[in-house]
């Protein structure tokens, strides 16, 4: 047996003709869409140096879009330019997939750059 119980309203009739001011909002936290993007740039990064830190988002989200500013640590020699267009095209993909939210700007701030070892300095010490 199902009910209605107090305060709730039941609805009657098809959902579709309810006008769309009446139907609700969703509302998705900053927070959320800032760990979408910290694990959108991880998956477009790949493989890091050891000793390198995760990415990590900053967004604000306003009337339906997201702004997003993520840092990386990347390894060097590279092509950073290139990672740093692929951390942008993963973050306005994902956001707009899982978010539904359009991704007007992402700023990619690259915090630090590990120099990879050279073959003919493995195995030296200082």
């Amino acid at each position: 047996m199902t009910g209605v119980g107090a305060g709730a309203v039941e609805l009657t009739g098809d959902p579709r003709t309810v006008p769309p001011g009446e139907r609700g909002q969703t509302t998705i936290a900053d927070r959320v869409v800032a760990k979408i993007a910290s694990q959108a740039a991880r998956e477009a990064v790949g493989v890091l140096p050891p000793d390198a830190g995760p990415p990590h988002a900053n967004v604000v989200v306003r009337h339906g879009s997201a702004r997003v500013r993520v840092h990386v640590e990347l390894d060097y020699p590279g092509d950073i330019g290139g990672r740093c267009a692929r951390v942008r095209r993963r973050i306005v993909d994902r956001v707009r997939d899982l978010a539904g939210l359009a991704v007007p700007e992402v700023v990619v701030q690259v915090e630090r750059l590990h120099l990879a070892a050279r073959p003919d300095t493995v195995g030296r010490t200082p």
